[in-house]
């Protein structure tokens, strides 16, 4: 025992001690956050960048109010000039295009007759949105036609707004779901990626020593089974600190952003507050992005975030022992890296099932069979069971999940074990699969 002890520390502080362990632990919440900011900056600019659009309307049927209800793009009427000179100047200009309604019969034979002109391919965007003002203008033309009353057919529309709320009344909102499904599928994500990342680590550190020659020094004075676990189990204790210390990290700028951004956490009002007189003048825009960013901060609080870090330090936990330990049998079977490739397709089939079935199931249906099933078979659970937790899951499921995973590990562990002793000191073999299963017979 005292053995496993020293191989566990040794592992440990190896990981930690490294500098590329302290940078990244430190700096991955920052880029993390940074990269967020970037994608969001972005979107939003290419979002307000304008694109400038010409138009040349021989129908008759469009004025300029027509087309300036859409603020995304800027319109240039060039009806007076005719086609043909107006495609000459659009295609000196910066124009992204121009837009071409032809005289019309009747407007079934104008909708399929309108052209838009480039020299490049136009955004799907801008088409989209040219279609949508052309479709809402030519089907208000069509009722006039048909004396369809539209004040009558305005007067008629309605919005639906459904209110959300579970059999205790406690209330729920659409974005609330959004954020569960952002949740969980962050944290399945992540939980595949770092069960390939820390058992990455364990192969290399076993081929490492295998290669240098220091394991037959090391298997003098250990087993090959104390060393396989300190290992495991090593890697696994620098894995949970990182883990640990974003967590913090990420508690700390959340945080520090709420009183950045003026949100108080101790308001539940969801709501927006109504404004005053007073407050719905210049101030307005500010107050109504302060009360989004409220209900969002609030939504989030809402959500069962603690539960949910214990069940993904758990899940991580055992998710990593179990593929570590058949990461660190592939390292004890191979010379070097190159020779590993055949052994990891059967490694990450089972991490990439589970992603597939989280995005593909889980979200559209988090409480059906195929994801509670794959939620409980030990080699997806990891990943699918943390998809599912955000949406609220029984504890029966959760325990059965664990237990399952808990004995998939021993199962997997006493089969690793049996080809990392044997393995660990082989040299200049091709291995096969056949000659994996003799070594599990020995």
């Amino acid at each position: 025992m005292n053995k496993l002890k020293l191989i566990i520390q040794r592992e440990f502080l190896a990981k930690v001690r490294n500098r590329t362990f302290i940078i990244m632990t430190f700096l991955s919440p920052i880029l993390m956050i940074g990269m967020i900011a970037l994608v969001t900056l972005l979107t939003k600019s290419s979002i307000e960048k304008k694109s400038v659009v010409a138009y040349v309307d021989e129908s008759g049927l469009f004025k300029g109010e027509d087309f300036n209800k859409d603020k995304s793009i800027s319109f240039e009427n060039l009806s007076e000039i005719g086609l043909e000179k107006a495609k000459i100047i659009v295609d000196e200009s910066s124009h992204e295009g121009l837009l071409y309604i032809p005289p019309y019969e009747n407007i079934d034979d104008l909708a399929i007759n309108i052209q838009f002109f480039s020299e490049d391919s136009p955004s799907m965007i801008t088409i989209s949105t040219l279609e949508s003002l052309i479709d809402k203008k030519l089907e208000t033309e069509k009722m006039k036609l048909l004396d369809i009353d539209l004040v009558k057919l305005d007067a008629s529309r309605v919005d639906v707004n459904i209110k959300m709320s579970n059999f205790s009344g406690v209330k729920s909102s659409k974005l609330i779901n959004g954020l569960k499904i952002g949740i969980g599928m962050g944290a399945g994500y992540l939980i595949m990626m770092f069960i390939l990342i820390y058992g990455a680590m364990v192969m290399r550190s076993v081929i490492e020593e295998k290669t240098s020659r220091i394991i037959e020094v090391i298997i003098s004075s250990v087993k090959p089974f104390q060393l396989m676990l300190g290992k495991i189990f090593g890697t696994a204790l620098a894995g949970l600190t990182q883990f640990i210390t974003w967590g913090f990290l990420m508690l700390v700028i959340f945080i520090g952003s709420s009183y950045f951004f003026g949100v108080d956490l101790h308001n539940s009002d969801l709501g927006v507050q109504p404004m005053s007189v007073q407050e719905m003048g210049v101030d307005q825009m500010d107050q109504i992005a302060q009360n989004e960013t409220q209900a969002i901060f609030n939504e989030l609080i809402q959500l069962p975030l603690i539960s949910t870090f214990v069940y993904f330090i758990l899940y991580f936990v055992l998710g990593y022992l179990l593929y570590s330990s058949l990461y660190a049998a592939i390292g004890a079977a191979v010379d070097n890296e190159t020779d590993t490739q055949q052994f990891m397709l059967p490694i990450m089939l089972p991490l990439m099932l589970g992603v597939y079935i989280g995005f593909a199931t889980v979200i559209n249906d988090p409480h059906g069979t195929i994801a509670t099933v794959f939620s409980i078979v030990p080699f997806t659970s990891p990943i699918v069971m943390l998809m599912r937790i955000p949406f609220g899951v029984p504890i029966w499921q959760i325990l059965t999940s664990l237990l399952c995973l808990f004995m998939s590990f021993l199962a997997v562990v006493w089969v690793a074990a049996k080809i990392y002793r044997v393995g660990i000191l082989m040299y200049g073999k091709k291995i096969n699969y056949k000659e994996l299963i003799k070594w599990i017979r020995y």
